[in-house]
């Protein structure tokens, strides 16, 4: 009878909502461990990459500031990249908008994924919740039909039940917690990119104004 009140016992007996919650959770901590690879040094990374191209621009130098960027192998050398190429033509508005082009399509990038965790954390307490009161229906029901009862078969069945709420809270903590982590991040770095593209874009226009004067 010991054996029953195991973890992985219970976790059997409740597998209807155990186990996609087993699956839920693996594939949260998948994409966590993606994401926090994919956004590692991102906003460093573009800052470095903007000091290195200010003084070319401001000189005047474009296509030396194009060649240091083209790689676009990282989200800040992609928008530096398009607002350099048209810095040499186009006048401010028109760089501005380039950069919220540019930004909005990395942000959507660096987000992938995101949504997952985001509706894991707010549906993993339902399933949870789904397993217990299933788990909870069917001691009652085996209760009835075997005509005995008693506190011991109630809190049996109850505790097989409550397995499925603490996995689904368990889930969902992970996913909310990891998922407000990464939006702030990325909200950090898109702030980092526009302080740095503008950056980038007052160098060239200086420089331009320079020429032209």
């Amino acid at each position: 009878m010991q054996t029953q009140f195991g973890v992985l016992s219970m976790i059997q007996q409740g597998y209807y909502a155990t186990y996609p919650l087993l699956f839920i959770s693996v594939v949260c901590l998948a994409i966590i461990f993606e994401r926090a690879w994919a956004l590692w040094g991102v906003g460093s990374q573009a800052a470095k990459v903007a000091d290195a191209l200010v003084a070319p621009l401001r000189q005047g130098r474009f296509n030396e500031a194009l060649q240091q960027v083209q790689g676009r192998r990282n989200p800040g050398e992609r928008l530096y990249y398009v607002v350099v190429s048209g810095a040499q033509t186009l006048d401010r508005d028109k760089l501005l908008e380039l950069d919220d082009e540019r930004r909005f399509q990395e942000m959507l990038d660096l987000k992938r994924y995101t949504w997952v965790l985001a509706t894991s954390g707010a549906s993993a307490p339902f399933i949870g919740l789904f397993g217990t009161v299933v788990g909870i229906l069917v001691a009652f029901q085996s209760m009835a039909i075997m005509g005995t009862g008693g506190f011991s078969v109630v809190a049996a069945g109850i505790s097989e039940a409550l397995i499925s709420t603490a996995l689904g809270l368990a889930v969902a903590i992970i996913a909310v917690i990891f998922y407000n982590y990464f939006s702030v991040k990325i909200e950090n770095i898109n702030a980092m990119l526009h302080i740095n593209a503008t950056r980038l874009i007052d160098a060239a226009l200086s420089a331009r104004e320079g020429h032209g004067n």
